[in-house]
């Protein structure tokens, strides 16, 4: 009878103690005094001012803009000082390399020379208008850019709290499974339970020791890949906040979703662009066959002279060119550009069946993490019964180690399936409003 009493007064406190392992730990421990809370806001404002491919892209479009001015200039009067000292022997003459033969006096003189294109019937003009076209695509391509950059840092800043989660779910695993460890090695020198069943929960111990290894080395990954986009060379003491906002169900129906990317992606609009630009530019590429008129002038003094010069000169003219034959190059540049031209316009079609099927994948995904976090909820309520159902069995002598440690295993997998399902989803919300041209 005491023998019975003592076995039943065991079970009991195995069973309390295996109920107070299996309560998840409490994280007391605060975070160093270094570390800085990050939201994801802030991350994004930081990748927004350090990250250096935002800055190319900003360059680029200023780049952009200037070749606007240089295209310009075209139209634009222009003028040059000249100052000239010769002194050459009586009565020389250039002989050689010209058809004229214009004569040398020795002289000094200074002069203004001006020109202004007058029309070249819309070439100039086209060419301005191809470059600015370019300059506003290239605007949207940073600011696809700034969409990119801020998308990988949605998904980096996720991807740290998803590994800190991960290792949380192994610390936890790690602690509860050296207190059952402890536990079974007592009882076995006493005799209550075998060495075989010692063998199996230490094989569990070894095993999420290793989940704790992976886990670290992930979260310290993660973290490093985070402070490198945000524009940092070395890895940042940063402890991401988890975003507190209300979870939204998806959308319905993804045809407006499409429709509204069209209208918002970056990507688009710059592509349109390229397609204009190119049109523009074989427009004056086909002016190319035009006359262009100018007209020139220029004046100055001559202080010191041959007594054959006088002291001051000045003229005016117009100019015109009519091109009549260079071996067919006009015609090869204006055809060049028509095939450029279509070819933007492929492109253009291209990009759109891409985004339209990005953003039908997308939605399926989110559509699918939404779902999922029900089920991996589900998942965890039945892998904590399971747990407790096979506790009890294996305290009262009912069921088998590998019983118990195989729910132990569904435990911790549903634990961190169950923190997966959330970060997933808020990570499928921001790449569904990127697809979609909606970020802000």
């Amino acid at each position: 009878m005491r023998n019975l009493l003592n076995r039943i007064c065991i079970t009991l406190l195995l069973c309390a103690s295996a109920v107070n392992a299996q309560t998840p730990p409490v994280n007391t421990s605060a975070p160093p005094a270094a570390a800085r809370n990050l939201t994801i806001q802030e991350a994004e404002a930081l990748a927004l001012k350090n990250n250096p491919q935002i800055t190319v892209g900003k360059l680029r479009a200023l780049v952009a803009k200037q070749l606007v001015r240089e295209t310009r200039s075209a139209l634009m009067p222009t003028a040059v000082l000249s100052l000239t000292a010769v002194d050459s022997r009586a009565g020389s003459r250039i002989a050689a390399g010209f058809l004229n033969n214009p004569v040398i006096y020795p002289r000094a003189a200074a002069g203004v020379t001006a020109s202004q294109l007058l029309t070249d019937f819309g070439r100039t003009t086209n060419l301005v208008g191809s470059s600015e076209l370019s300059a506003k695509a290239e605007d949207e391509n940073a600011a696809a850019t700034r969409a990119q950059i801020l998308l990988l840092v949605d998904q980096s800043f996720y991807g740290v709290l998803q590994a800190k989660a991960v290792l949380q779910v192994a610390q936890g695993t790690v602690q509860s499974r050296g207190v059952i460890v402890d536990k079974i090695q007592a009882l076995a020198q006493s005799k209550l339970k075998s060495d075989l069943d010692l063998s199996f929960v230490k094989v569990d111990l070894a095993r999420a020791r290793l989940l704790q290894l992976e886990a670290q080395n992930n979260y310290e990954t993660s973290r490093a890949g985070l402070s490198a986009l945000l524009g940092f060379p070395d890895e940042q003491d940063f402890e991401p906040v988890e975003d507190a906002t209300t979870m939204t169900p998806p959308a319905g129906d993804v045809v407006p979703l499409i429709q509204l990317a069209m209208q918002q992606r970056p990507e688009v609009a710059a592509s349109q662009y390229d397609v204009d630009s190119a049109a523009k530019f074989g427009r004056a590429e086909h002016d190319l066959v035009r006359p262009t008129i100018s007209a020139l002038a220029a004046v100055g003094i001559a202080p010191v002279r041959d007594d054959h010069v006088d002291n001051w000169y000045g003229a005016a003219g117009v100019n015109i060119n009519i091109p009549i034959f260079n071996g067919f190059l006009f015609n090869a540049r204006a055809k060049a550009a028509d095939l450029e031209t279509e070819a933007q316009r492929q492109k253009l079609t291209d990009l759109r069946n891409n985004i339209a099927r990005d953003v039908r994948n997308s939605w399926q995904q989110n559509l699918q993490d939404y779902q999922r976090m029900e089920v991996t909820r589900q998942f965890r309520e039945q892998a904590d019964q399971a747990l407790d159902l096979a506790q009890t069995r294996y305290n009262l002598g009912l069921g088998s180690i590998v019983e118990y440690t195989q729910a132990e295993l569904q435990q911790t997998e549903a634990q961190i399936a169950d923190a997966d399902a959330r970060y997933r989803y808020r990570l499928s919300e921001l790449e569904l409003a990127y697809t979609t041209g909606t970020r802000p």
